[in-house]
């Protein structure tokens, strides 16, 4: 009975000391540590990979890394200690494309010439997001909580220029020159809650929930347009109306905010 009781008492220590070994068979620490940075990405396509392995046709693709959120932003955090995280997303998105198309000279000639109609759209989205988090656990498993602010901005505008000149046309035409949207500010504040899980050091599976409030107001846009009257042209600005939402609700359902409950990968270094 006492070599049991012994024997029992010593597995039980041995377990205790593993369980409590937060470091790899080479030394490395397993957890993040003061001064890591860490960066997010979505683990849905190396899961669908390794699953393919298992159950799949053979046919299995490199996975790819790709973002957390469906806007683009990226993520990351930095650790003030084992306990305490700040974290932070960015998303600048400036661009234009410019479109040509064929168009026959007026008046017609022989043999048929063509000039260019050209349109282009070009625009701009910038995100930012800032919060902290705070983090439980002393094992492989680490639950986090926190909260954190987050604004957007957007820009749009689409120009047309014609390779025929309106007087070239017939009395009465009229024809888009210029689109402007309106500026979109969004504002949100999110609390959430998830958890992670180390699989290999420094490297865990996790993902988290959200919910919060976001406001988003679209300003005044305005189209402009040219009119041919066969004499003379005039030129023609039209105001587009405003827009405002608010929401209150779970991230699924809130635009400035991600990553919605996806599943990732953490990578801290």
């Amino acid at each position: 009975m006492k070599k049991t009781t012994l024997l029992v008492t010593l597995a039980l220590g041995v377990s205790s000391v593993f369980a409590q070994d937060l470091t790899s068979k080479k030394g490395e620490p397993i957890l993040p540590e003061a001064g890591d940075w860490s960066i997010g990405i979505g683990a849905t396509p190396f899961l669908n990979y390794a699953g393919n392995f298992i159950g799949g046709n053979g046919l299995n693709t490199a996975p790819t890394v790709n973002f957390l959120s469906t806007n683009q932003t990226i993520l990351g955090k930095y650790f003030m200690d084992e306990q305490t995280a700040y974290r932070a997303g960015i998303r600048l998105n400036f661009g234009s494309t410019s479109t040509a198309t064929k168009v026959p000279v007026v008046p017609a000639t022989t043999p048929a010439t063509f000039v260019d109609d050209v349109t282009k759209v070009g625009g701009s989205n910038i995100g930012l997001t800032v919060g902290m988090e705070k983090r439980r656990g002393k094992t492989r498993l680490q639950g986090f909580y926190g909260a954190e602010l987050g604004i957007m901005l957007g820009t749009g505008k689409t120009t047309m220029t014609y390779g025929n000149p309106i007087a070239n046309l017939a009395a009465g035409t009229t024809r888009t020159t210029q689109v402007k949207t309106g500026s979109t500010f969004g504002l949100g504040l999110r609390g959430f809650i998830g958890a992670e899980y180390f699989l290999f050091p420094k490297i865990a599976i996790g993902g988290e929930f959200g919910w919060g409030l976001a406001l988003n107001t679209t300003g005044e846009g305005e189209t402009t347009t040219e009119t041919w009257d066969g004499t003379a042209t005039t030129t023609a600005v039209t105001k587009t109306g405003k827009s405002s939402s608010f929401g209150l609700d779970t991230d699924n359902m809130n635009s400035v905010f991600g990553p919605a409950g996806t599943i990732r990968l953490a990578l801290h270094f």
